[in-house]
């Protein structure tokens, strides 16, 4: 398999679980603002839809957005067990977590990463939109549970923890959040998280 990534965007979950199953990949940086590759190649031939993650799992054959690909790494090694099985209810709440994280928690992120100088009226807009996101998230951890769908880790607790890792780039301490502060501690001390975030360059101190 081939991964097409941005250092620290959303395509880290995909390298987290790929690295969780132990499954051969290669990876390949996209500049997604220029549209190419880093081996010069144009990247809207391999997503016309010009962001990452993409994952060619067979030549000429790609998978992209992230909760599609997440499931299918999951379902590539069912006795993993990083995903439920289909069909079952436990897939489904599998699938409304990763469907919020997309279309609320991620898109919460957008208008800081967009270049645009956020202030005034607008700024406290886009705060309170995403504290609120966060506090939605605090809510669904809140009974002591260590990972979203209870005990077993799963390809949405890699994908909430590459969004949430986000507040460190824009000043936002997830201190206030017991739960979720917890479940950041859990997870940087999973090998395969550690592992996934040397490899792009965010964890200084381990080998890529």
């Amino acid at each position: 398999m081939l991964l097409y990534f941005k250092p620290g965007a959303c395509s880290l979950a995909s390298r987290i679980v790929l690295i969780e199953l132990d499954l051969p990949f290669e990876a390949m940086a996209v500049d997604t603002q220029a549209g190419t590759t880093k081996a010069g190649a144009d990247y809207r031939r391999i997503n016309p839809k010009g962001y990452v993650p993409a994952l060619e799992v067979a030549p000429g054959v790609i998978v992209t957005e992230n909760p599609a690909v997440l499931q299918y790494l999951a379902d590539h090694v069912p006795e993993a067990g990083l995903a439920p099985a289909a069909g079952t209810l436990d897939r489904v709440r599998l699938q409304e977590w990763l469907n919020f994280i997309s279309a609320e928690l991620h898109k919460a992120f957008g208008p800081y990463f967009h270049g645009d100088v956020l202030e005034g009226p607008e700024k406290a807009r886009v705060e309170a939109t995403l504290l609120r996101r966060i506090d939605d998230v605090e809510a669904g951890l809140s009974d002591g549970r260590p990972f979203l769908l209870g005990t077993v880790f799963s390809v949405a607790d890699a994908y909430l923890f590459v969004v949430l890792h986000w507040t460190s780039f824009i000043g936002v301490d997830l201190a206030r959040w017991p739960c979720i502060s917890a479940f950041m501690t859990r997870m940087l001390a999973r090998p395969a998280v550690r592992k996934a975030l040397a490899a792009e360059g965010l964890l200084q101190d381990e080998a890529a």
